[in-house]
């Protein structure tokens, strides 16, 4: 069995699909405001929001805007990029938008028995970037996360989002254990792998698009990273 005192997980794209809710729910809100989106196909607008909601969720992360800011911001530049005159629905939308992602939260395939068969081997927690309030209900929407977990760790209520190393640091004195005797698990690799690594942690790429280029230990699938930790897998 690998060799490792704590084992944390990102929650999203990690164990949670929070991809897939987030495409279900932009073509929720695409059927809604149809009028607004006309002409556009979903795909373009799905493509368009994650594209600029990754760079709205860095600059929150270093600082430069609040969290409202960046809630209203992601929908002001996606109609900014698809030409749509609709700025003043921005909040609309985005209060749409979260009650619609809501609905479709998901574990990833196999995250969900993985979890649980490492939990029963190691004590785990959650690491995990994001609001408090949204990360919360997702807990609560899948209780046996929460209840497995010894520690939990969400970037709000820290003041720190990864990939910033003090975040890592918490993490690692809330689980009273030094880095190198902590695997990290998680899906981004500017966040997760980076903010492991310079933390000092151990660090398993889930990475179902399976990049390459990058030296790091990357797996497309569950069974793979429960394969190289020595425990069962269906």
């Amino acid at each position: 069995m690998a060799d490792y005192s704590f084992v944390y997980f990102d929650l999203d794209d990690t164990l949670l699909d929070h991809r897939r809710a987030e495409r279900l729910a932009l073509g929720n809100l695409h059927e809604f405001y149809l009028t607004l989106f006309d002409g556009l196909n979903l795909t373009s607008v799905q493509d368009t929001y994650h594209e600029v909601n990754t760079d709205v969720w860095h600059r929150y992360g270093d600082g430069l805007i609040s969290k409202e800011r960046a809630k209203l911001e992601r929908f002001e530049l996606l109609l900014e990029r698809l030409l749509i005159d609709g700025r003043a629905l921005a909040a609309d939308l985005s209060t749409y938008y979260m009650s619609r992602y809501a609905e479709h939260w998901s574990f990833v395939p196999g995250g969900r028995d993985a979890f649980l068969t490492i939990a029963d081997s190691f004590q785990v927690g959650i690491l995990t970037n994001g609001f408090t309030e949204v990360q919360n209900d997702k807990l609560a929407r899948f209780p046996e996360i929460k209840r497995a977990s010894s520690t939990i760790v969400i970037s709000e209520e820290v003041g720190f989002m990864k990939p910033d190393p003090r975040i890592f640091h918490h993490a690692a004195a809330l689980a009273n254990c030094s880095p190198a005797d902590i695997l990290y698990i998680g899906d981004s690799y500017r966040s997760d792998v980076t903010g492991g690594k310079v933390a000092g942690w151990n660090v398993a790429w889930f990475s179902p698009g399976g990049e390459n280029g990058k030296p790091e230990r990357c797996f497309r699938a569950w069974p793979e990273i429960l394969a190289w930790m020595d425990l069962p897998s269906e």
